[in-house]
Parts: structure tokens; C-alpha cells; sequence
């Protein structure tokens, strides 16, 4: 066993990692029926539900004073109580401004945690060791996707939505309890600044960071639609392709990790954004089904990639820069949840190519950029 995974913040982060991961994917695959079929919401609800939903991650930079009152590594397990209870109310408030309440609650804790979880990895592990951390992160985190979707799919015909998000939410949240009583930190972490911090030297990763999060919500907003609008995907070929990207990723990441350590970023992210200029132009002129599967297990994988922009921050950075800095990435990135999914739906309405040829002209541009990382492998 590696050394790294002996450290007790390794086991910390994995278990509260699947917890945060198995409760988005619960909350995503029960919430659009449960808000039809029992709330009764139609599209316009859906719309600001999702907007509320980005909220929370706009409003991570809030981590880094949140910090000077708790300890981070108890941040992160309050996030997960926090989570937890989020979805274990869901079924208790079946109604439009009840899922706004316990929407804001359920993504306060999941976002709170990954921003913790990103600068925790980045303080206790090396630059050596931290890709493989993040990778076997994500990992555990496809394996806990595959877990859910299975247990949802054999409990749907006896229990309730309501029934569900109990279940759900009062395993996550007694894990968090646990994860409080316990004490990972370690006193040779070298202090953060508790204030925001915005330096000229790191302009590449808030750019890259801010790119990245344009590119996921493009993904996010207009893919699947693409492949149920045009296409005609159904529910259980959705499914399918879902299952199919989760058990390419627990296998993929590894891999990920090790080419970071061998090759550096700059020639993942120049990986990840050359075949996403080619996928996004696809995306905008495929006629096959077939092949637009093909495109979005493809555009899934490369998710994974950018892992490379955190690990290319901790070679840049002051190592007591990492958790504000960590908190402001994360407010950056979702700067463009707030505006894009807007505009690209006015964009899709007078032609539905346009958006994701906005994708490729972004992920052009990011390729041009990821040139200027400056690493130990990139010199």
C-alpha cells in the first residue's frame, strides 16, 4: 500500500467523497420525476430550481471565512450532515417554494464539501501524490454513482420518492456524524491565509478554472438535451450510457493520475481540450445516434481531465494560498452556471448547433492557453 493512503485525511476524504457523490446522484435521479410527477412543477420551475441549485457553489468563497470559525476538515464533515439533511427533507416539502428551501440546503452541503475537499487534498498530499488522490477520488466517486443508480433501480417499485430520500439522506448525513467525532488534521499543515486571496501570478488557473466551468455547464445543460430532443434517447438508454461513463471512469482515473505524475498538465489539459474542439463540432453536426452515444461517453471521460488545473495550481502556488484560493476557484467556475445555461437556451431556441459551437471556440481557446503552464515535466 502506498504511503499516502495510510494517512488518516486518504480514508477521511474517500468516505465523505462517496457520501457527497452518492447524494447529488440520488437528489438528480429522483428529483425531475418526484418535481412532475408529485409536485407538479413544469419547465419554467425547473429552470430557477437549477439556477437555485448553482447558488451555493457561486457563493464558496464564503469557505474561506466560514473556516476561521471551524476547523476545515469539520467543515467538511458538516457539509455532508448538511447534504444529507437537504435531501432527507425533500420528500417533507412537496411543493415549489419547498424544493427551493431544500435545494438550497442539500447544495450549501455538497458544494461547501467540494471546495474543502479540493484544498484539503491539496495541503496534506504532495505534488507527487496529490493526482492520485484526486483520481482515486473520483474513482470511489463513479463506483458510488453505479451503487446509487442500482439501489434506486431495485427500490423504485416498493418504496416511495419520499421513502427514498429519507433512506438516502439519513445514511449520508449519519456519516457526516461520524466523520465529526474524528480528528485527521495534522499540526505540520502549513497555516492558511484567512482572507480571500486574488494574485496576478495565478491568472492562468482562475482563467482555466473559469473555461472549465463554461465547458461543464455546456455539457451539463445542452448534451442530454441534444441526445432526448434530436435523437430520441430514452430514459433507460440515458441510464445505460450513464452506467457505461461510471464504469469507464472507475477504471480511467487512475491512469489519470499516473500521467499527470509522468507527463505534467500541460499535456493532459492540451489532451482533454483538442478532442473536445473535435466533440463539440460534432456534437453540432451528427445525424447518427449511435455516434452521439459514442460523443458523450467520450465528452464524460474527458470530465476527468481536469483534475490537471488543481494539481497545476499547487505547483504555482504558496502552500498557505491553497484553501482561499481553493474557495475563490470555486466561485469562479461557477460564474458561468449563473449565465450560460440563459444564454445558450436563447442561442439553441434560433439554432440548436450554437451552442456547442460556443463550446469548441471555448475549448480552442483553453488549448491555446494550457501552452503556458510552467511545471517541473512542462519546461
Amino acid at each position: 500500500m502506498p504511503e499516502y493512503k495510510k494517512e488518516m485525511m486518504y480514508s477521511y476524504l474517500v468516505v465523505l467523497t462517496i457520501c457527497s457523490t452518492a447524494g447529488l446522484q440520488c437528489w438528480r435521479t429522483l428529483f425531475d420525476n418526484f418535481s412532475v410527477n408529485v409536485v407538479g412543477l413544469d419547465g419554467n420551475h425547473i429552470g430557477v430550481l437549477q439556477s437555485v441549485r448553482e447558488m451555493p457553489g457561486f457563493l464558496a468563497l464564503l469557505v474561506t471565512y466560514v473556516i476561521l470559525i471551524i476547523k476545515e476538515h469539520r467543515l467538511s464533515a458538516l457539509s455532508i450532515i448538511i447534504l444529507g439533511a437537504g435531501i432527507f427533507m425533500t420528500g417533507f416539502f412537496p411543493s415549489f417554494y419547498g424544493l427551493i428551501f431544500t435545494t438550497m440546503v442539500m447544495s450549501f452541503g455538497f458544494h461547501y464539501y467540494e471546495t474543502t475537499c479540493q484544498s484539503l487534498t491539496l495541503q496534506y498530499f504532495n505534488k507527487l501524490t496529490s493526482p492520485h488522490v484526486f483520481s482515486q477520488q473520483r474513482s470511489y466517486a463513479a463506483a458510488a454513482n453505479i451503487a446509487v443508480a442500482i439501489i434506486i433501480f431495485a427500490a423504485a417499485p416498493f418504496l416511495s420518492y419520499k421513502a427514498m430520500f429519507i433512506l438516502f439522506g439519513s445514511l449520508i448525513s449519519i456519516c457526516g456524524i461520524w466523520a465529526v467525532t474524528k480528528n485527521p488534521a495534522k499540526k505540520n499543515v502549513t497555516p492558511q491565509i484567512e482572507k480571500l486571496v486574488f494574485k496576478k501570478r495565478y491568472w492562468l488557473f482562475y482563467f482555466l478554472t473559469f473555461m472549465a466551468g463554461a465547458r461543464r455547464q455546456i455539457f451539463m445543460a445542452f448534451a442530454v438535451f441534444l441526445l432526448v430532443k434530436k435523437f430520441g434517447f430514452t430514459i433507460q438508454l440515458i441510464t445505460l450510457l450513464f452506467l457505461v461513463n461510471n464504469i469507464i471512469n472507475f477504471f480511467i482515473n487512475p491512469l489519470i493520475g499516473k500521467f499527470i505524475v509522468k507527463y505534467g498538465e500541460r499535456k493532459l489539459l492540451s489532451i482533454e481540450y483538442f478532442f473536445l474542439v473535435l466533440i463539440f463540432i460534432s456534437y453540432a453536426f451528427v445525424e447518427s445516434k449511435i455516434v452521439v452515444g459514442i460523443l458523450y461517453i467520450f465528452d464524460h471521460i474527458f470530465f476527468n481531465f481536469s483534475t490537471g488545473i488543481q494539481t497545476y495550481f499547487q505547483k504555482i502556488a504558496a502552500p498557505e494560498d491553497i484553501a482561499p484560493s481553493a474557495a475563490v476557484g470555486f466561485t469562479i467556475n461557477h460564474i458561468a452556471a449563473v449565465i450560460l445555461p440563459a444564454i445558450g437556451g436563447i442561442l439553441w431556441m434560433v439554432d440548436y448547433k450554437i451552442p456547442f459551437l460556443f463550446g469548441a471556440f471555448f475549448s480552442f481557446i483553453s488549448l491555446c492557453f494550457v501552452q503556458y503552464i510552467k511545471t517541473e515535466q512542462n519546461h
